[in-house]
């Protein structure tokens, strides 16, 4: 059957997946950690044996700690049936509880808060609890969006129309730009996506593409990393939650800009602040950006 509107609210059944200290560190130079870092700035998330220095987890790794889960059926099961080369990821959001340690092991609930028709597709929205199985404690959320193409036109809410997280008409407070390694989607799809879209051209080909395009979650990870680094003096204890939407891919090799506009204090939540992604031509490739922090 095609999507299913009916599934809002449907929960998946518990999955539990773990990591490592190792995985920590794969993910950090998946998402270009340490490559131009001649003084050493990150060495506390590269390595784990600096001396008198603690491994410390990019609060973005949160985004793949679940690809090795293991369980029952995901709310996403529930949600119909589709082309999966017509689905892009949308939106994607954390939120941290504490800090993520550099081993551990989480049991995982998704929901489907909510199905839009978009007309031209759908848009499918889902939330995700994790929580430590060592203290049965909640220890990250995630939130995501993706879309569908021609899945729309089922005569459906089309959801949420006003946009949040909009760039101010002035300079950026800060700006930081980090280039990507040509081989960057062959690193990051170590850390568990294995999508052949970023890997094989036969693939990128029959997408439109000119060749494999970078991960939006890689994407997603460097824009968190200079969020970290500019904000929160590198420390993973005061990055509280980000949030945004994907709005153009990236290819390999392209130079990473992340614009951010202070924006005062959140809901009881600290700071908070408002940021673009672009790529090497200035066009945004991640938009509608907030992150608080503390």
């Amino acid at each position: 059957m095609p999507v299913n509107p009916e599934a809002v609210g449907a929960r998946g059944e518990p999955r539990r997946a773990s990591w490592d200290a190792d995985a920590c560190l794969l993910y950090a130079l998946g998402i270009g950690a340490g490559v131009a870092d001649p003084v050493g700035e990150e060495l506390e998330f590269t390595t784990e044996n600096t001396k008198g220095v603690d491994q410390k987890v990019f609060p973005t790794f949160v985004v793949v700690a679940g690809f090795n889960g293991r369980g029952g059926r995901s709310a996403m099961s529930q949600a119909g049936t589709w082309d999966n080369r017509m689905l892009v990821h949308g939106e994607q959001g954390i939120k941290l509880h504490r800090p993520i340690p550099t081993s551990g092991e989480v049991d995982m609930v998704d929901e489907i808060t909510g199905i839009y028709d978009k007309g031209k597709g759908a848009v499918i929205a889902t939330k995700t609890v994790a929580t430590l199985v060592d203290d049965g404690e909640p220890l990250y959320e995630t939130t995501a969006s993706v879309f569908i193409v021609g899945e729309g036109g089922f005569g459906g809410d089309r959801g949420p129309t006003e946009k949040a997280n909009v760039a101010p008409d002035r300079s950026p407070d800060h700006e930081v730009t980090y280039q990507t390694r040509p081989d960057q989607a062959l690193l990051y799809r170590l850390c568990g996506d294995r999508n052949p879209l970023h890997s094989d051209k036969q693939f990128s080909d029959a997408g439109g593409f000119p060749k494999p395009i970078l991960h939006g979650l890689c994407t997603y990870g460097f824009t968190g990393r200079a969020l970290l680094h500019t904000l929160c003096d590198s420390d993973p204890d005061r990055f509280k939650a980000m949030e945004g939407r994907f709005t153009s891919p990236v290819m390999p090799g392209e130079a990473l800009t992340i614009k951010v506009w202070n924006d005062g204090d959140g809901d009881g939540e600290g700071h908070k602040a408002i940021f673009q992604t672009t790529g090497d031509d200035g066009r945004v490739v991640f938009d509608n950006g907030g992150v608080s922090y503390s």
